[in-house]
């Protein structure tokens, strides 16, 4: 029983958070993928996708007060696994967030597991992060409709290949989800508005 000494526990709501990995060179741009040891490596982020990586952990764990309103400080953290010569960028980005949490990042799944990982998500409780490839973050999205309910409103198709500015939020609701889109506004050229439906 609940008193003004004991409080009863904040109720923990089902949360899933989607981010697209950080920047990553372009075939036809200068800039290229570094290493966290500072080497060129085309499968992992470019100076901005390192920035924008630090700039999450504020986001998303603050080291005062609490993450903006529609995000939530995450207990568990997912990328896309980067076997068999895979890009590391989604693990990259959320590997310093999940140090400041002390947290693992689970990258267990890789693309072409998203019905896998969209069953796990669905089971989790309280906030989930997960860092994907913008080429099938609807696959994710579209396994955890058919597994769970309903979406309303319903999410964008796709993730367009020149956002890395965004987060889509899943919170549970009922039988189905609430979907909003929170803007990062973490670098310069970061837009406020949502990805179009």
């Amino acid at each position: 029983m609940a008193d003004a000494d004991n409080p009863p526990a904040p109720i923990r709501p089902q949360v899933i958070m989607i981010i697209r990995h950080a920047e990553k060179p372009l075939p036809t741009g200068p800039r290229a993928g570094i290493s966290p040891s500072g080497r060129k490596d085309k499968r992992s982020l470019t100076v901005d996708g390192w920035q924008r990586a630090g700039a999450l952990v504020e986001l998303f764990a603050p080291m005062r007060g609490h993450p903006p309103a529609g995000l939530w400080r995450p207990a568990a953290v997912y990328a896309a696994a980067a076997r068999h010569g895979r890009s590391k960028r989604s693990i990259e980005t959320v590997e310093p967030l999940a140090r400041r949490l002390g947290l693992e990042v689970d990258h267990r799944y890789e693309p072409g597991q998203e019905a896998e990982l969209a069953a796990e998500l669905a089971c989790r409780a309280g906030a989930t992060l997960v860092s994907w490839h913008h080429k099938s973050l609807s696959r994710i999205v579209g396994n955890l409709e058919r597994l769970t309910g309903a979406i309303t409103p319903a999410p964008p198709p796709l993730w367009p290949a020149d956002r890395y500015d965004m987060v889509w939020v899943f919170a549970r609701a009922g039988d189905g989800w609430r979907f909003a889109q929170v803007p990062q506004l973490l670098l310069p050229g970061d837009r406020p508005l949502p990805i179009a439906a």
